[in-house]
């Protein structure tokens, strides 16, 4: 007997009803796929849309005035005008240097104590230095600082114009011979590779020690198999860290890779002490491992363990680092944010050591913020661990 065609047709619709309903109770059930499908795409367009932003605001230019005259000063009024420029007067080239290497200072701009004696003659320098570990930060900073210059030229070339007749007109260019002497510290190739490479090594060993290992417990509560040893005489130190040896042992072999290849393929310097820098990422290992484990301890659940060190590791340590954005040009909020994540603090010490050198008050404050996020995180993933087979 034939089922006439609109019957056909109805318990389709039934059933697609149903089912319908069916994966949207279970969809409303799992907080997790809330969490991804709806959460993270408000996150990540209020993150872009606000938080993050491509533009150079607010670098800071640390001024070494050595000449004494009006005519010196005027021409920092160009930089004070700057909305993107954020002069910091200084008294000596030493000073100026410590907040370069500190990462206070973005810049250097010197101006000579013969200035105003070489503008009279007709043809006047100015010394810029600025931090080329970012190059295209660099290049940016040098761009402004370069219009300002050249926008106090105009002012004065006009004033002079306007003050001045007949042949003294011909003397009003001087105003203008300013030549702007640029140097870049810390990139001398003056390529964005030296400034992505350490970055890439602080991806590659929060990928492997947090993401992959995030899932190592939660694999074992879903097969059944940590069960078995709760009956073992094993600690849960010992657990830990036999799950924890091999996956520090292949995020170092990723650490050796991308050193080789940054000193090989890419020809990044190696300013800094390497056993410094060998030390500061087995420190950053233990904290990804610590994190990984813990979410892993108290999730119990592959996918969520996977999908929250996604959004608690991998991406902040993407965007928040100050890998792709400087943290000086985000709002205040983000930056406190950025600045409490311990990708942050490993990305500063590396790009110091290859970039800048042993800079030891750097050196000395991320290590130290390194250890105790290790000791805080090993020793959350060992409590909760004690906790579940007790």
């Amino acid at each position: 007997m034939n089922t006439p065609l609109h019957t056909n047709a109805g318990n389709f619709w039934t059933r697609l009803w149903a089912l319908t309903i069916k994966e949207f109770r279970q969809l409303l059930r799992d907080k997790s796929n809330l969490a991804i499908g709806i959460l993270l795409p408000a996150l990540l367009i209020l993150l872009f849309g606000y938080g993050i932003s491509l533009d150079l605001k607010n670098a800071t230019v640390a001024v070494v005035i050595e000449d004494a005259s009006p005519t010196a000063a005027d021409v920092l009024s160009g930089l004070d005008l700057s909305r993107y420029l954020t002069p910091m007067p200084v008294r000596s080239m030493r000073e100026a240097e410590a907040l370069m290497q500190s990462r206070k200072a973005d810049a250097i701009l010197r101006i000579p104590g013969d200035f105003s004696a070489q503008l009279n003659r007709g043809q006047a320098k100015l010394q810029l230095i600025v931090h080329g570990a970012d190059a295209s930060t660099a290049r940016t900073v040098q761009g402004y600082v370069g219009g300002a210059i050249a926008q106090w030229g105009v002012r004065q070339r006009d004033s002079a114009g306007q003050a001045l007749s007949g042949a003294a007109k011909a003397t009003r260019a001087m105003y203008g011979n300013v030549t702007l002497e640029q140097r870049m510290w810390f990139n001398a190739a003056n390529t964005s590779t030296w400034y992505l490479v350490p970055g890439l090594i602080v991806l590659i060993m929060t990928l492997v020690g947090a993401f992959l290992t995030s899932m190592v417990v939660a694999r074992e509560w879903e097969r059944g198999t940590l069960e078995a040893l709760f009956v073992t005489p094993v600690r849960p130190l010992e657990i830990l860290l036999a799950k924890m040896i091999p996956y520090f042992v292949v995020g170092m072999i990723g650490f050796v890779m991308c050193l080789l290849a940054s000193r090989f393929l890419f020809e990044v310097p190696m300013q800094g002490s390497l056993l410094l820098l060998v030390l500061s990422s087995v420190l950053y290992m233990f904290v990804a491992l610590g994190v990984g484990l813990l979410i892993s301890s108290v999730t119990k659940n592959q996918f969520i363990a996977s999908q929250v060190a996604l959004l608690t590791s991998f991406l902040p340590a993407l965007m928040l680092s100050g890998f792709l954005f400087d943290l000086n040009n985000v709002p205040v909020v983000v930056r406190f944010v950025g600045n409490l994540l311990p990708a942050t603090h490993f990305l500063e010490l590396i790009k110091t050591l290859m970039l800048a050198g042993n800079v030891w008050p750097l050196i000395a404050k991320n290590l130290l913020i390194l250890a105790a996020y290790a000791v805080f995180f090993l020793g959350a993933a060992q409590r909760v661990t004690k906790k579940i087979i007790a």
